[in-house]
């Protein structure tokens, strides 16, 4: 096993940089949840400790609490701005609320020597957002660094190696946040940058092996490149005791059923079954907006599919889903107090009913993790750069009700917006690019006469892995032209908007 870096999480909506930032540098992190005991993090053997930042004030009655034995491991432990307020409550600091929360940029200033500042220059930018505030450092712990409106910007026990900041180093606002993270990994705690994805590959391989024994998997495969990366390593675990399952559910895209199946049995020697189920999704999203409804609908139709095929093979006991980190931030808080953006079809929309046993090997990955482990599986570029598709597909690119008409006015829509992506050369130089289809209409001139008729907006996003985005600036004449081939070839359509909003605060899908 690599080393390893425990991460408590408070609450925090960027507690997952923070495991982004241990893994650049080649260190394995886990998030764990801050109910999570000092015996049960003792048990899995980490080297280092990070106190996530959180929402809640130290002083409430039900804010998160900090289990004392974290001290008592014998690891160096990071307190991030919950987290040091936290270790000041514990170990005899003074707190206090601020009047108003502070949230963005500040000048920091280090006040003195401390292994997190080797190779910082002072003063450095980093970025702010507490409620809270320490007033006085814990008996034995050293100022180590102050902003114009906080004496107690950082502190550090060094003989203890317990070091606390209340900026976020993981955010890319921090200047040298990333330094400061690497010096706690490899100056205080020692840690050998030891995780690869070549380690990923050959150590998941083996789990598998052994979780699945001699029985059956059967594995949801969408052609993407999370799913495809779960078969290739379940095949290399099981052989030809992996079924894999396509399911063509209406939802999507223009040719995209018979393209993936070519491709799967172009480049994969996997057990493949394609299943046509369009009538079954389309009856059962007929008249439904909700989009939670929608992707709870869609995922409980997938498992009754799965488990269907399933029980036409013998021994199959696991379905396997190509389930990834950022899918379980959004729509489970089973990880800390986080909160719960929507449900993705493949976690929060599986029923309770469902008779096979999950294997997610992916599930604690980012985007562009996976698509380290799909070149070093030696996948095709097709499959490592094609661009994220959601598992409930086109259902909710169709704001509003889905019905086979206005899916097929978004088909031909997102048919134009990839075609021209891919012509222009920005297909590989944007995360994610799609239409959406909004429930509106609106009056246009086509032809000298009066026209009432669809919205389609353009969604093109930059991202690294999905849990941040921000919108793509394409060329004016790149939108010009998408704009203009929908408006003229889409019959339905007299307007297109581009949408220019970020995530945070939107999400980059619509619904």
């Amino acid at each position: 096993m690599p080393s390893k870096v425990i991460i408590i999480d408070y609450g925090s909506q960027v507690t997952q940089l923070i495991a982004r930032r241990v893994r650049e540098a080649g260190v394995y992190s886990e998030i764990h949840s801050c109910v999570t005991s000092a015996a049960q993090v003792a048990a899995m053997q980490p080297q280092a400790l990070i106190l996530s930042g959180g929402p809640a004030s130290v002083g409430e009655a039900d804010a998160p609490a900090l289990d004392p034995g974290f001290l008592n491991l014998g690891v160096p432990v990071l307190g991030i701005c919950y987290g040091m307020q936290l270790l000041a409550r514990h170990l005899g600091g003074e707190l206090a609320q601020s009047l108003t929360r502070e949230y963005g940029p500040a000048e920091l200033a280090l006040t003195a020597p401390c292994a997190l500042w080797e190779g910082v220059e002072s003063p450095t930018r980093v970025w702010m957002s507490h409620g809270d505030r320490v007033l006085t450092p814990p008996p034995g712990f050293a100022v180590t660094g102050r902003t114009p409106t906080l004496d107690v910007a950082a502190m550090a026990d060094e003989q203890r190696r317990i070091y606390a900041v209340q900026f976020h180093p993981e955010v890319h606002h921090s200047v040298d946040g990333e330094r400061m993270l690497q010096n706690f990994l490899f100056k205080v705690a020692g840690i050998a940058p030891d995780w690869t994805m070549s380690s990923f590959v050959t150590r998941c391989v083996a789990d598998m092996a052994a979780q699945v024994g001699d029985r059956h998997v059967v594995c949801g495969l969408s052609g993407g490149i999370d799913s495809t990366v779960v078969a290739v390593l379940l095949h290399r675990a099981i052989g030809k005791r992996l079924h894999c399952i396509f399911v063509d559910n209406g939802l999507l895209r223009e040719g995209e059923g018979q393209e993936v199946a070519d491709c799967l049995t172009e480049h994969f020697d996997l057990n493949l079954n394609v299943v046509q189920a369009q009538e079954r999704f389309l009856s059962r999203l007929k008249g439904v907006e909700d989009p939670e409804q929608k992707r709870k609908i869609i995922g409980h139709t997938f498992i009754e599919i799965f488990d269907e095929e399933a029980g036409k093979l013998p021994q199959v006991d696991f379905l396997a889903q190509g389930t990834l980190y950022p899918d379980v931030i959004e729509s489970v808080s089973h990880k800390g107090p986080s909160a719960v953006i929507k449900s993705h079809h493949n976690v929060g929309g599986l029923p309770e009913t469902m008779q096979l046993k999950l294997i997610e090997p992916l599930r604690e990955l980012f985007k562009d993790e996976v698509r380290k482990v799909a070149v070093e599986l030696g996948l095709p570029e097709s499959v490592v750069w094609r661009h994220p598709f959601p598992g409930p597909g086109l259902a909710i690119r169709v704001l509003g009700e889905v019905s086979p008409e206005r899916l097929h006015i978004l088909r031909q829509a997102d048919k134009i917006v990839l075609e021209e992506l891919r012509a222009s050369g920005w297909y590989r130089k944007v995360w994610q690019g799609f239409a959406v289809l909004l429930p509106l209409r609106t009056v246009g001139v086509m032809g000298d006469g009066r026209t009432y008729e669809h919205v389609v907006a353009l969604r093109v996003v930059d991202s690294v892995d999905a849990m941040t985005a921000d919108w793509a600036r394409l060329p004016p004449e790149l939108v010009a032209r998408i704009s203009g081939r929908i408006i003229n070839e889409v019959k339905g359509v007299n307007r297109v908007v581009y949408d220019v909003s970020s995530k945070p605060p939107s999400t980059i899908e619509w619904e």
